[in-house]
């Protein structure tokens, strides 16, 4: 059982347990008429952030003081929805942080000073689960705050979705994955000459072994096995693709200096010749 310390608006409530730690509950009317020194229960309608320390406490509350709770209810919505949708869950501060963001977006929409995502065609090709549940959060957004944010703003919000996944560490940070990504696939057309049909089964498993190289690669847990062999039989039977391939990890070694093992160059190499025999 949790007492109530103080209601921070009709969502939002700080509250301790029995060992005096506080939480943070956030959940639709919950703190609607709630007094301090009350008594509420958790369930699954409320979710709970446990701040590490008082000074974290307290920006918290300044963030709450400062954004209107419409945000807050907003941002749990989004969550849900992309727990169901995603088959994930997410780290407590995801609340925050996008209910943060989500005013901050609507501010700068409100002054005209949207900023234009770099990295747009990154996270719709690269994270499309996470960019269709950020076109679902645009779409409640502008339909429950009577605004038209473009779809830009999609991205934006998937990109913390994709942050704020639970065991989900720096090497899954969407920006610097998406960034290897489109670099080994510009790499890739140049090399190849073609332009890939963006919508063939070959080009989206190009896409995936992209992402899970991308997650290996800054996990420091690359495919480690040098089999000559089997580099041998793809060098002699697609000459072409597995030199593509070594030019991507020309590449990958002058921009972060490191050597992609054979067994990475030998998948990628398969990869490309399946992108190549279909075009």
């Amino acid at each position: 059982m949790l007492v109530i310390k103080k209601s921070l608006n009709s969502s939002v409530l700080l509250v301790q347990n029995d060992k005096k730690k506080e939480f943070i509950l956030m959940g639709k009317g919950i703190g609607f008429g709630r007094k301090p020194g009350e008594k509420v229960e958790e369930n699954s309608d409320n979710q709970v952030f446990m701040p590490i320390d008082n000074k974290s406490t307290k920006r918290l509350i300044e963030l709450i003081d400062c954004i209107s709770e419409d945000y807050f209810e907003l941002a749990q919505e989004i969550v849900h929805y992309a727990a169901q949708e995603l088959n994930t869950t997410f780290q407590d501060n995801i609340y925050f942080l996008l209910t943060d963001h989500l005013s901050s977006a609507v501010d700068r929409y409100k002054n005209n000073t949207m900023i234009f995502n770099r990295v747009y065609w990154e996270i719709k090709n690269f994270y499309p689960a996470e960019f269709s549940v950020g076109l679902f959060a645009l779409e409640l957004l502008n339909k429950r705050l009577g605004i038209n944010i473009p779809e830009d703003e999609a991205a934006n919000i998937a990109f913390h979705l994709v942050n704020g996944q639970d065991g989900k560490s720096s090497q899954h940070n969407a920006i610097r994955a998406a960034k290897l990504i489109s670099s080994v696939v510009s790499l890739v057309k140049y090399t190849t000459n073609k332009e890939f049909d963006t919508e063939t089964i070959h080009y989206s498993r190009f896409l995936s072994h992209m992402q899970f190289f991308a997650e290996r690669f800054f996990a420091n847990k690359l495919l480690s096995s040098d089999d000559d062999f089997l580099y041998t039989q793809m060098e002699y039977k697609y000459p072409f693709s597995v030199k593509c391939a070594n030019r991507v990890g020309q590449y990958i070694y002058q921009n972060y200096e490191r050597e992609l093992p054979k067994e990475e160059i030998v998948y990628l190499a398969l990869h490309i010749q399946r992108l190549i025999s279909e075009t």
